[in-house]
């Protein structure tokens, strides 16, 4: 692995009939296995502890800190062991450590500074996929893309992925969400670090492990936070590191495109009320400014679509 040392942060909740074969499975060239027992009622700590791997870290937490909150532990403690890669796997068995050497070459090569499997490249697997994951899967992924700035990247809520420590240490940790919105939150920090991401093809496999969280209810759950991501990451990006034709695009487009909607809105009720037409001259002061204000936040979107970070 080009003398990079590598270790990988497996966060375990009530999984102790997998952690002990997920454990003894990373490839011996791992340099730091760490298990984070995530306060598991079961014990899952423990029975990692029984791989007997000499290379083995468990951090305890007394509280449950939820999957981003372990992965987060698990990075940090990395860190401090001096590991240049940190790859994230699940302590379900669901992710296959044979694609992990896959996974981390385009950060060996220095192509990209963070990788994530990416479920939809196989089509012959995807029929292992459940179709409520699927469904899920591709219109959160587009949510994702718009408020991350990775529009390239897909299946966001992949959790197989790997990042390099100089990334990893660019991000401010605090700031990342604990729970479900973990892998997306991370998208939306590494953009505003400026971090290459790349998808690595690595298909789905499913045991009998069930999902805690209906797949169905995640734009529903995570549409504020998305859109608090997305403020954050135009603000930062767009307004404060930078100022370009997407930002005066932005403050002008979206001023105008509010005032044709409201505009037109009362316009129309005051028509619908009072019975009478509403004269043409009217109609096209609400017009205007919603056809141009929209033309200016598509052009803003080029140009975030284009400004994904490449080197």
């Amino acid at each position: 692995m080009s003398g990079l040392k590598t270790a990988v942060v497996i966060p375990a909740y009530k999984v102790v009939k997998h952690i002990k074969d997920v454990v003894s499975s990373v490839p011996e060239s791992v340099a730091f296995v760490i298990v984070v027992d995530d306060a598991c009622p079961e014990g899952s700590g423990n029975e990692a502890r029984a791989a007997g791997r000499e290379n083995l870290t468990v951090v305890t937490h007394e509280q449950n800190q939820g999957v981003g909150g372990a992965v987060i532990t698990g990075y940090r403690k990395a860190l401090e062991l001096g590991a240049d890669i940190i790859i994230k796997m699940d302590g379900d068995g669901q992710m296959d450590p044979a694609y992990l050497p896959a996974l981390i070459e385009p950060i060996v090569k220095g192509e990209a500074d963070y990788t994530k499997g990416n479920r939809f490249r196989d089509f012959d697997k995807l029929r292992d996929m459940p179709i409520q994951r699927l469904l899920a899967n591709s219109v959160f992924s587009f949510c994702v893309k718009a408020a991350s700035g990775y529009w390239d990247v897909v299946d966001p809520v992949n959790g197989y992925t790997a990042i390099h420590r100089n990334a990893l240490e660019r991000l401010d940790l605090d700031r990342i969400a604990r729970r479900f919105f973990f892998e997306s939150d991370m998208l939306i920090n590494l953009n505003i670090a400026g971090a290459v991401v790349l998808d690595v093809p690595i298909p789905a496999r499913y045991g009998e492990e069930k999902s805690t969280i209906a797949a169905w209810k995640l734009p529903l759950d995570f549409s504020a936070r998305l859109l608090k991501g997305l403020g954050r990451r135009v603000l930062l990006r767009y307004f404060i590191y930078d100022f370009n034709m997407a930002s005066v695009y932005l403050l002008l487009g979206i001023p105008l495109f509010l005032f044709g909607v409201i505009f037109g809105a009362v316009k129309w009720a005051d028509s619908f009320y009072t019975g009478m037409p509403t004269p043409l001259g009217t109609i096209m002061l609400a017009a205007l400014p919603i056809i141009l204000g929209l033309e200016m936040l598509l052009q803003a979107i080029n140009i975030d679509i284009n400004s994904v970070p490449r080197k």
